[in-house]
C-alpha cells in the first residue's frame, strides 16, 4: 500500500512522526512518501523538529511559504498536484488544520485519491479563525475521519457525516510527547535560562487576533509584565509576534525572557516544569493537559473543549484584566490533573490499523 503524508507547520510534525513509525512496523506492506509544503520553512520553525522527532528527510519539498491565506493555499495546491500525480498513493494522510492540510486535501479529492484526516472533528464554532474553515472543509471531503476524542465524533455526526467514516483513535500528538519524555528530561534549558521548576511562567502568543491588533497585544504584554513581578516569564517569541512588538514599540518587562522559538525537547521541558502556561496555541492545550500543568488559553473559544472538561485548561477572554484575574484564580485554586481516554501513546498504532484495513 502506498501512503503519502503531508506536513507543513510545526504542529503537523508531532502528529505525522508517530504515524510514520507505526506504518514502518508493517515493513514491505507499506510504501511511504513524506511531502513538506514548506509552510514553516526556517531552521528554528521546522528543521530542528525533524531532527528531534526522527522524521525522515521529506521525499518532496514544495518550498511554499509566506503570503496571504488565499495565496499560500493556492500555491500549495499548484505545487502539490504534480507530486500526488507522480506518486499515485492509495491514501493521502493529512493532519491538523493548517493551510497545507486543506490545500492538499482539495487536490487529492479532485483527482480521486482517498483522504484520511487525523485530528478530525474539532470545532471552535468561530468562523473568523482560518483554521476552523480548514477543519470544516477537510472533514467534508475526507474519506476516513480519525478523531482524537469523543467530542470530535459528536461534531461530525451532528454535521451529517456517516458514522462508518468516523473512528476515535486518540491524540497522536501525545504519542510524540510520551516517546520524547526521556529526552525532555535530559534537556538543560532550565539551567541555561537560570530557572527553577515550578517557579516560572511559560508564555506563547501568535494568533493574529491577539498579536496583529496593537491595542490587544499591548494589553496582553501589560498583563505579562504584571505577572512577571511575581514569577519570571519565559516567552519563546513567534516571528510575527516579535515583528509586531518591535513595530509598535511595546515595552516588555526585564523579568520576561524573550527567547527565539525553541526545539521540541527544550520547549516541552519548559512546559513540563512551568507553574502556569499562558498561550493562544491549540496543541499546547493538549500537551499541558497530559502533563497536568495549568494552562490559561487566551482565546474566547477552543476547538479542544475536552482539555477544559477533562483537563487542566481554562479559557480566558483576551485582555489585561481578564488574564490577570484568571492568573490569580488558578494560583489560588490550581485545577486537578485529568487525562482524556485514549491519550495513551498508542493512537498512531490505531491509525495504522485503520489505514491498512
Amino acid at each position: 500500500m502506498k501512503i503519502l503524508s503531508v506536513v507543513g507547520a510545526r504542529p503537523n510534525f508531532m502528529k505525522i512522526a508517530p504515524i510514520m513509525r507505526a506504518l514502518d512496523s508493517y515493513g514491505d506492506r507499506v510504501q511511504q512518501t513524506l511531502v513538506h509544503t514548506g509552510q514553516h520553512f526556517d531552521e528554528k520553525m521546522s528543521d530542528v523538529f525533524f531532527r528531534e522527532l526522527e522524521l525522515p528527510k521529506p521525499h518532496e519539498h514544495l518550498g511554499v511559504s509566506g503570503g496571504s491565506h488565499a495565496a499560500q493555499t493556492a500555491r500549495i495546491m499548484l505545487e502539490f498536484e504534480p507530486v500526488i500525480l507522480k506518486h499515485r498513493p492509495d491514501w493521502l494522510v493529512v493532519v491538523g488544520d493548517v493551510n497545507s492540510t486543506v490545500a492538499c486535501s482539495l487536490v487529492a479529492s479532485k483527482i480521486g485519491v482517498p483522504i484520511a484526516h487525523v485530528e478530525a472533528g474539532l470545532r471552535s464554532r468561530d468562523n473568523t479563525m482560518p483554521e476552523e474553515i480548514n477543519r470544516k472543509i477537510t472533514d467534508a471531503i475526507s474519506d476516513l475521519l480519525l478523531t482524537p476524542s469523543p467530542d470530535g465524533d459528536a461534531n461530525l455526526i451532528a454535521e451529517g457525516v456517516s458514522p462508518d467514516r468516523i473512528h476515535c483513535v486518540g491524540n497522536v500528538m501525545i504519542d510524540s510527547l510520551i516517546r520524547a519524555l526521556p529526552k525532555i528530561e535530559q534537556s538543560e534549558i532550565l539551567t541555561t535560562l537560570g530557572l527553577t521548576a515550578g517557579e516560572f511562567v511559560l508564555a506563547t502568543l501568535h494568533r493574529p487576533s491577539n498579536v496583529d491588533d496593537p491595542a490587544m497585544l499591548a494589553e496582553l504584554i501589560a498583563a505579562l509584565n504584571e505577572v512577571s513581578q511575581t514569577l519570571p516569564i519565559v516567552f519563546p517569541v513567534h516571528p510575527r509576534t516579535r515583528a509586531r512588538l518591535e513595530t509598535e514599540n511595546i515595552t516588555v518587562a526585564d523579568a520576561i525572557n524573550m527567547v527565539d522559538p525553541l526545539g521540541y525537547f527544550d520547549f516541552m521541558s519548559l512546559m513540563k516544569s512551568a507553574n502556569v502556561v499562558m498561550t493562544d496555541s491549540g496543541g499546547v492545550q493538549e500537551e499541558t493537559t497530559y502533563l497536568g500543568v495549568t494552562c490559561l488559553t487566551v482565546r474566547p473559544n477552543t476547538e479542544r473543549p475536552i482539555t477544559i472538561d477533562e483537563g487542566t485548561n481554562r479559557l480566558v477572554e483576551p485582555g489585561k484584566d481578564t488574564l490577570l484575574a484568571a492568573w490569580k484564580e488558578v494560583e489560588a485554586h490550581p485545577p486537578a490533573r485529568r487525562c482524556p481516554k485514549l491519550w495513551d501513546g498508542k493512537a498512531a498504532e490505531r491509525i495504522a490499523k485503520r489505514l491498512l484495513g
